[in-house]
């Protein structure tokens, strides 16, 4: 693949996920949009169950099999190296989208909340928990993360730099910042209703599972400086102050 084939369509692979991502907001939050986790046709529980259950583990086994460093010195033999990680968001992208066009509503409430006060304590927790997975995309590498700095090296003929061991801010007290991000906002719910619910502690076991696999390759690639990070500073809630951190790139939720 030329540069500028590269280039175009790494570009193409980010507007999918900006869509993806605004969607996904709509989508968890109730909020602007036609279909979301509670909207829809409804039908018997235990079919709904089954079919978002199968959504949710075919986008978990996507997302974290692509990302182990294995696969990808097998899919690039296949795909440039330049395009790997783009076409990986592209993935994830679709199999979402997938997830919220199929997605069936299950609309029995757990609880609810109604004072004024409280929910909107509520959706500011949602809001903020989207706030923090952004910005924590940002104190990484943004466009590196999601494949635009890969192309565009192609199409100039440049070396990427290797990944530093460095300190941003929300790394200095979370290990994970964006997954915290993201519970806020998935578990950040007025009315919880089943299917919500679902989501929330399926999206949760995910996290989970991908921070053991994710932090597997962080020891292996840093060792002990990994490792005694680890000791000082907590995974998902603040433990002490540290001045060490390390931006992640493994197997992130998008």
């Amino acid at each position: 693949m030329g540069g500028w084939v590269c280039a175009a369509y790494g570009v193409a692979c980010y507007a999918v996920f900006v869509g993806t991502l605004l969607y996904a907001v709509g989508f968890v939050g109730d909020l602007f949009i036609p279909k979301s986790l509670d909207s829809g046709p409804t039908g018997p529980v235990a079919e709904a169950l089954v079919v978002d259950a199968l959504l949710l583990a075919v986008f978990a086994v996507q997302h974290s099999v692509m990302a182990r460093r294995s696969f990808k010195r097998w899919w690039t033999r296949i795909v440039p190296s330049a395009v790997e990680r783009s076409t990986y968001v592209l993935a994830s992208s679709l199999l979402l989208l997938l997830l919220f066009w199929q997605w069936r509503p299950m609309t029995g409430v757990v609880w609810r909340v109604d004072a004024t006060a409280a929910v909107l304590a509520i959706r500011i927790v949602f809001w903020l928990g989207w706030a923090v997975a952004l910005v924590s995309t940002f104190l990484l590498d943004h466009f590196e993360l999601f494949g635009l700095r890969q192309v565009l090296a192609r199409l100039t003929n440049r070396t990427l730099p290797a990944p530093e061991f460095r300190t941003p801010l929300f790394y200095r007290h979370v290990r994970h910042p964006l997954y915290v991000g993201f519970l806020l906002a998935f578990w950040a719910a007025p009315t919880m209703t089943v299917g919500h619910l679902v989501f929330a502690i399926a999206t949760t076991g995910y996290i989970a599972v991908g921070i053991r696999l994710e932090e597997r390759d962080l020891v292996r690639d840093l060792g002990d400086r990994y490792r005694r990070y680890r000791e000082r500073v907590g995974m998902l809630v603040p433990r002490v102050k540290s001045r060490a951190v390390v931006g992640d790139r493994g197997a992130g939720p998008l």
